[in-house]
């Protein structure tokens, strides 16, 4: 058996050997919109219909900022910023384009670069609307108090201080925020890194996991400080593996995240009957697998699937590379995961760091192998081991003791699995 697998920009083909019983886990096909000029249009509609106050009367002297996601998430920017300006101009004619600033939100992603920040946003979409890159670490914040989890909100002073706020993101199943969206794309995408650093130290709590919203301390601390910056309105969009966008809403944050998340499940939530002997997984191709670092959360999703003790193989092209230099000088330490594991639990949360402390848990309880353009020292120095696909399925299946079940996963960053009842 043969199979094709999202490898970068482009596909893999991967031998299974005949001996194997193999499954394809794939997430449950929901139909796109049939048009996403038409469902925006519908939805923003409805913000009349059932809720004026999410439309207060803005002035020409008033400003609006918008914050979007960076190029790691598959949104498609280019398609929906400019059906939103147009509403949004159409709604407030008086309102000047030089008093909109859309912001690139990557958290403690690197800050874009002013070539990236006009290929993701181009100038001629924008209107003439100001347009600028998120950096958590130097660009000025407004500092709104602290959570009741004892997380200090800081946000870009440049979204912070608009008199109108939107928030353009995609629900996806998240390893411990349960699910992203709402307002994760203001509160960690425009954040501080003390906000982002402290929101992601909640992560150990054990309803901390993919697929849960109620009772994730993770998620909630988001809503409370999304609810603390005061986000008008949230544009939420649910995508299929192939990128069609199937969901598409406007509202609240919450109201947009608990409603999204319902036809997200629906989505990627796959049931199985019993853990695999052996998963391999494909992040989904660009932009999941655009590094080690984005990789890492394809690897821990794909672990639901897995026996104690069984194999994973993971596919991330990882043309950017590792991702996250503090990860790299943190995990490169050590010499074994659980050490990264005791010494991050002795010395606490780090941010950056975290990403070794949550590879360390998968590679402390699995076989992993990967295959990626990465420099095979580079991941050994991550605790990876560097293999090729076919050779290291053929490797595990002819060394297990009768006749192994493989799970394969095609796309491993947002697929999450539960047993069936």
């Amino acid at each position: 058996m043969t199979v094709e697998l999202k490898y970068g920009q482009g596909t893999i083909e991967i031998a299974i050997p005949e001996l194997a019983v193999a499954d394809v886990l794939e997430p449950n096909p929901l139909r796109p919109v049939t048009s996403i000029e038409q469902a925006l249009l519908d939805e923003l509609a409805k913000l009349e219909n059932d809720g004026a106050d999410l439309l207060p009367e803005i002035k020409s002297k008033e400003t609006v900022a918008i914050a979007i996601p960076d190029e790691t998430r598959p949104l498609p920017v280019i398609k929906v910023l400019p059906l939103i300006l147009d509403w949004l101009f159409a709604k407030i004619p008086d309102l000047l384009p030089e008093r909109v600033t859309i912001v690139v939100g990557g958290g403690l992603h690197p800050p874009v670069d002013q070539e990236t920040l006009e290929r993701l946003v181009p100038p001629k979409i924008v209107q003439g609307c100001r347009v600028l890159a998120h950096d958590a670490l130097n660009s000025p914040m407004v500092e709104y108090g602290t959570t009741e989890r004892g997380t200090p909100v800081h946000v870009n002073k440049a979204y912070a201080t608009a008199d109108y706020k939107i928030v353009i993101g995609q629900i996806d199943p998240h390893q411990f925020v349960g699910f992203t969206g709402g307002s994760k794309g203001v509160v960690i995408g425009c954040g501080g890194e003390p906000t982002i650093e402290h929101n992601h130290s909640l992560m150990f709590h054990d309803n901390a996991t993919v697929g849960v919203l109620e009772g994730n301390p993770v998620r909630e601390d988001l809503n409370e400080a999304g609810e603390m910056i005061g986000i008008d309105l949230s544009v939420n969009f649910v995508m299929a593996p192939n990128k069609d966008i199937v969901r598409i809403l406007a509202g609240r944050p919450l109201d947009t995240l608990r409603e999204g998340a319902r036809t997200c499940a629906e989505l990627y939530g796959v049931a199985i009957d019993d853990s695999y002997d052996i998963v391999v997984a494909s992040c989904g191709g660009y932009p999941k697998d655009i590094c080690l670092y984005q990789a890492q959360k394809g690897l821990n999703l794909a672990s639901q699937a897995v026996k104690a003790g069984g194999n994973i193989l993971l596919l991330a092209a990882t043309p950017q590379g590792v991702g996250d230099d503090v990860y790299f000088d943190y995990v490169s330490q050590f010499t074994s995961p659980e050490e990264v594991l005791a010494d991050f639990r002795k010395q606490g949360f780090r941010m950056g760091a975290h990403k070794a402390y949550l590879f360390g848990r998968t590679l402390s309880r699995f076989d992993v192998a990967v295959f990626s353009e990465l420099d095979p020292g580079v991941l050994h120095k991550c605790h990876l081991r560097s293999a090729d696909p076919s050779e290291v399925i053929e490797e595990w299946v002819a060394n297990f003791d009768g006749r192994p079940r493989i799970g394969i996963v095609p796309n491993a960053n947002t697929t999450y699995f539960y047993k069936s009842q």
